[in-house]
Order: structure tokens, then C-alpha cells, then sequence
């Protein structure tokens, strides 16, 4: 139990609430400090995750600072329960964000469990990433209404509320017994009121569809609550409208405190594909997964060459990057960046990724969908016109393009894959033609990409260097788990890339993009070690760092980006999906004896 307290959140302190739209970050203190409204990509209304009060925020908890803390999720739902007991009583806080089509809404209900206890509500609203002060009216049946632009929100509730410089502040009571509700809704500034909304029934109705969409998940086995607990994560990270996920819903939350790799991470990445739908599937959800190809294929649709490594959630190709100077950063961790210039790199990885994709929504048994064949086949012919050339990389270089290894073994993947699809399900295709290149890249990978001198696969061509990346070659199948090519590469990373028992993405004694080193371990590529170790039958070991990864969520079952080792806190963006992607693929390897990616059937449904 945690005091309430005064000192700065860190990252691992904030829970996740969404409506499948948008999302909001909630402190253990009771502060809304992240809300992009209406959709995840919009601009912040509370922006004081990397700001200051000033920038947005919407706090309830009681007067008392010395209140005691404690969270957790109802169970199989993204409803928050935050428990405060103070010396006078105990209260809960439940937040909630129900789905409706036409509004969002943030809804937050007051529960009096036991005394009395004396709360404070501070709501700031700033809308335009914590820039614009916004015009505030009341309603003629007392609500709040703030307008700003395109934007507006209407807060109703019976506590009487009084301005405070540019912020509304309340002081309440409440008594064991007593629930005392808010709604604060946003509509386009051009259209009437919202609704009143009843809180406790749309909370609980809430809590009814979050049910039924968990009791669909097939889970087993001894950690089958964290799986959940990220698949509802990842439901909670997508776009209803289009299916597209993005990789988290904030932008520069820094990958090391006060340095400057801060990025917007409220886009859709094609490399999470792979392994986000093949996790829907092992966990049931055939609904999300199919949604989240048919995103896949109209982003991905159009000129081959085209083909971008990100899209916005609607399937937007220009992501033009942005700084928000006037934010001063989480904890001082500037700048903080408004779109992504990374949209616009080459990343040859795409390719085989989207094309395994595919693959495995046949596996899973996905129902067939033709169109997307023609799309394939002409993403692989372009593979064979492209792969030689050099490009950024799966992390990303801002810097020279280079011969990075793994996007070299994702463009054998694209081939692999494609001809897996002709041999399986008897789909037409240039057969003879990709099996000659698919060796062709096979063997420039293992005669380039491989330093016999070392004994391990390199990050790039020549350069000596390791890359966690290396860990996913035998899961894609490219060489046997046993090859001593791999074990040579597993042993290599093992002694060179992992800090207390964590991966490092790569080689930090080595700047890739200009900037100073700096970064904390990188909880995918760890997973992604956890794998390795499950193939090689190294079961123990798989499972005992496995159990410390989960070990570093938090107390709400939430993972970042990174975890730094040292200082012993989460890092970068959160929460994120890829991390809860490869938390969930790591269970279900353990449970099912680690075969390869590539052998394992998702299931049998044709939905």
C-alpha cells in the first residue's frame, strides 16, 4: 500500500481507461494527467504527463496527502478502482470510459466506503497538447461546458464547483454509503449538449461488455491473468473504427529520464502486425485480429514502393514530426514530439512481416480473403527488387542507411512465407522463381550477416555488432534452434547484450542516431530471449526470467517500453503494445513447449 503522497509519478504509477477510441492515463493520486480527445492521435486536453498542471489535468483524492493507495482493474474489464484510506475513512475512485458512437466520455464515481473522508477535485482543461485555454460557460442546467476551437467538453455533477485562476476546484465529503458521480463528455464545439448520463448505469453496463469480450479469451495455464490483463491491454490500444493498434497511446515519455529519445507513439507499426495478430488469435480473439488485417491490408494497399513502416490509425501516410516547445517534458525529458519523421524511412523488415502476417491468418484460419493475395504477390515481386539495397532498420537509425541483418532475414521471410502459401493453400503465384531468391537471400545472410570470427550473426553487415533483433531468427524459422549459428548468436547476446538479467536492444557503447547513449533494457527483446531459451529447452531459465518480467509490470499489470535496471523504473512510452504482445507470445511458447512461430497453428476458426 503506497502513499498518497507529493512526489513526481513515475511512469509505472499510471493505469490505462479507453473507450477504444482514445485513452486516458490515470496517477495512483487520482489525476487524469494524459487525454487525447476525441482519438488517440488528436491533441491532448490533459497534457500534464509532460507538462505541469497548467497543461491539463482532472484530479479527485482526498485532502489528506498521507492517504494510503492501492489499485486493481475489476476483474476482465479496463474499469479502475483506486482505494484511499485515510485516518477518516475509505473512499474508492472508479474510472471508467464507456464505448458510444457519437461522444467520448471519462466518468469518475466517488464510492464512500467506510468514515468520512474530505476530497479536493481540480479540473484544468487545456486543449491542443496543454496550449489552449479554452472559453467556459455553464449550461442551463448548471453543467460545465469548456470550448475551445473545434473542441468541447461538459462536466455534470452534483458537487458545486468554483473557479480557481484558469482551473474549476471543488471540496466535498463523502460518507460511507455516499456515491457522488462525474461525467466530463467531448462533442465538436459545433454541436448541442451531450446526453445526461447516468454514471453508475454506464459503468456498469461497461462492466457487462468488458465481460463478455473476456470470457471470450482462451487462456490457460499459470499466468493466464497477466495474458489477459495485456490482451485487454491491446483490445483497449485499438481503434475500433478501423482496427488499426497503436503502439501506445503517448508520445515522449522518454526512453532514458531527461534525454532526448522522446517519441509519438500513437501510430500503427507494420512489425507489430506479426506478432499482434498471431497473440489475438492464440487468445481467441478472431474478431480483433481480423479487424486489424483488413486495417493491414487498406493501409498497406497501393504502389509496393510505397510501403511505409507506420500509418496513423485511420490509415494516414503523413505523420509530420512536430515540437511541443512550450511542454517542458516528463521529468525534464525534452522535446516532446507531435507526429513521427520515422513514417518516411526505409525499413526492408516491413515487407516480410506484413507478408507473414498474412501468412498467419491463413494458419489461424482466418477466412480467406483473395484480394489480399494480388497485394502479396506484388509486395514479394518488389522484395526482389529492393532487398539488396541498404535502409534504417528495424530500431529505427536516424543516421546512415546500413545492411541491417534482420531486414535482410525479414526479406527472406516475405519469400518464405509466400511460397509456404502457394505449397499449403494452393494459392498461384511465381513459385520456382521465390524459392531461387529466397535461397539467394538465405545464403548472402549467412555468408554477410555472420562473423565467423565471432561466431555470431551481426547487427549489420561487417560491423561486429549484436542486436537483440537476432533473438527472432530462429522463431521465423531462418535457421534451426540448434544450428550453432544461433546458439553461437544466443550465447553472444546473453554475455554482451543483457544488464542484470535484461536485454539491451543493441549495443549502447555504439550511438546509432546521433544522440548520447542511453536507454534502458528493451522488454521485447528480453521476451524475445525468453523464447530462445523455451526453443533450446532451457525451460527453467525461460521460465524464471519470464517470471521476472512480468514481475516489472505494475501494480495494475501494465509494462513500458524499457526498464532501467539500475534506477529500477519503467521507461518510454506506455503502456506499450509491443511489450504486452511479446509478454503474451512468451506465456503461450512456454505453455506449448517452444516450437517456432512459424509451426504453430493460432486455431481453427473460420470466422
Amino acid at each position: 500500500m503506497t502513499p498518497l503522497g507529493k512526489n513526481p509519478l513515475r511512469i509505472e504509477d499510471y493505469a490505462l481507461i479507453g473507450d477504444c477510441e482514445t485513452a486516458a492515463l490515470v496517477g495512483r493520486d487520482g489525476s487524469i494527467d494524459w487525454l487525447c480527445w476525441p482519438c488517440f492521435d488528436s491533441g491532448a486536453c490533459f497534457a500534464a504527463l509532460v507538462g505541469t498542471r497548467d497543461n491539463g489535468r482532472w484530479r479527485i483524492a482526498p485532502v489528506d496527502a498521507t492517504a494510503r493507495v492501492t489499485r486493481h482493474y475489476r476483474d476482465g474489464t479496463m474499469i479502475l478502482v483506486t482505494r484511499f484510506e485515510t485516518d477518516d475513512g475509505v473512499v474508492e475512485l472508479i474510472d471508467c470510459m464507456p464505448q458510444h458512437d457519437l461522444t467520448s466520455s471519462v466518468l469518475r464515481l466517488v464510492v464512500g466506503i467506510s468514515g468520512r473522508v474530505r476530497m479536493a477535485m481540480d479540473l484544468t482543461l487545456r486543449f491542443d497538447y496543454g496550449s489552449s485555454i479554452p472559453w467556459v460557460t455553464r449550461l442551463d442546467d448548471g453543467a460545465l461546458r469548456a470550448i475551445a476551437g473545434p473542441d468541447m467538453t461538459v462536466l455534470r455533477t452534483p458537487v458545486a464547483l468554483r473557479p480557481e485562476g484558469m482551473a474549476h476546484v471543488a471540496d466535498f465529503e463523502v460518507e460511507a454509503g455516499q456515491r457522488v458521480p462525474f461525467a466530463l463528455t467531448w462533442l465538436p464545439s459545433w454541436n448541442g449538449a451531450p446526453p445526461v448520463l447516468d454514471v453508475e448505469r454506464e459503468i456498469e453496463a461497461s462492466y457487462a461488455a468488458w465481460c463478455e469480450w473476456s470470457s471470450a479469451c482462451k487462456i490457460g495455464g499459470p499466468w493466464a491473468p497477466i495474458v489477459l490483463r495485456s490482451l485487454l491491454t491491446l483490445k483497449t490500444l485499438t481503434y475500433a473504427p478501423t482496427g488499426g493498434m497503436v503502439a501506445a497511446p503517448t508520445t515522449s515519455l522518454p526512453e532514458f529520464i531527461g534525454g532526448e529519445r522522446n517519441w509519438d507513439y500513437r501510430y500503427c507499426w507494420l512489425r507489430d502486425a506479426t506478432m499482434t495478430l498471431h497473440a489475438l488469435m492464440r487468445g481467441g480473439r478472431y474478431d480483433e485480429a481480423r479487424a486489424w488485417r483488413d486495417w493491414l491490408l487498406r493501409a498497406a494497399a497501393g504502389a509496393p514502393a510505397q510501403l511505409q513502416i507506420m500509418y496513423g490509425i485511420r490509415g494516414e501516410r503523413r505523420l509530420p514530426e512536430w515540437e511541443a516547445g512550450w511542454l517542458p517534458g516528463y521529468e525534464g525529458s525534452v522535446p516532446v514530439r507531435i507526429g513521427n519523421a520515422a513514417a518516411q524511412q526505409v525499413q526492408l523488415d516491413v515487407y516480410g512481416e506484413v507478408i507473414a502476417t498474412l501468412y498467419n491468418a491463413r494458419v489461424g484460419g482466418l477466412a480467406r480473403d483473395d484480394a489480399s493475395w494480388a497485394l502479396e504477390c506484388a509486395l514479394v515481386n518488389h522484395v526482389g527488387e529492393v532487398w539488396r539495397e541498404p535502409d534504417e532498420g528495424l530500431w529505427e537509425v536516424r543516421g546512415p542507411r546500413q545492411h541491417f541483418t534482420f531486414s535482410k532475414a525479414m526479406c527472406w521471410l516475405a519469400l518464405d512465407r509466400a511460397v509456404k502459401s502457394v505449397e499449403r493453400f494452393g494459392l498461384p503465384g511465381d513459385v520456382e522463381s521465390w524459392r531461387a531468391l529466397r535461397d539467394e537471400i538465405h545464403h548472402d545472410v549467412c555468408t554477410r550477416g555472420f562473423d565467423s570470427s565471432r561466431g555470431h550473426f551481426t547487427q549489420a553487415y561487417g560491423d561486429g555488432l549484436l542486436d537483440g533483433s537476432l533473438l527472432l531468427l530462429p522463431q521465423i524459422g531462418f535457421l534451426p534452434i540448434d544450428d550453432p549459428r544461433i546458439t553461437g548468436t544466443i550465447d553472444a547476446i546473453e554475455k554482451r547484450l543483457v544488464v542484470d538479467g535484461f536485454v539491451l536492444r543493441y549495443d549502447t557503447g555504439r550511438t546509432l542516431d546521433g544522440l548520447p547513449p542511453g536507454e534502458g533494457a528493451f522488454l521485447a527483446c528480453s521476451f524475445w530471449l525468453v523464447d530462445a531459451m523455451t526453443m533450446q529447452g532451457r525451460i527453467d531459465e525461460a521460465t524464471e526470467l519470464f517470471e521476472r518480467l512480468i514481475g516489472l509490470a505494475n501494480d495494475v499489470g501494465l509494462l513500458a517500453e524499457e526498464y532501467d535496471p539500475h534506477a529500477k523504473r519503467q521507461l518510454g512510452n506506455f503502456p506499450q503494445a509491443f511489450s504486452h504482445v511479446a509478454l503474451v507470445n512468451s506465456a503461450y511458447n512456454l505453455l506449448r513447449g517452444g516450437r517456432p512461430l512459424h509451426e504453430q497453428a493460432a486455431g481453427t476458426s473460420t470466422r
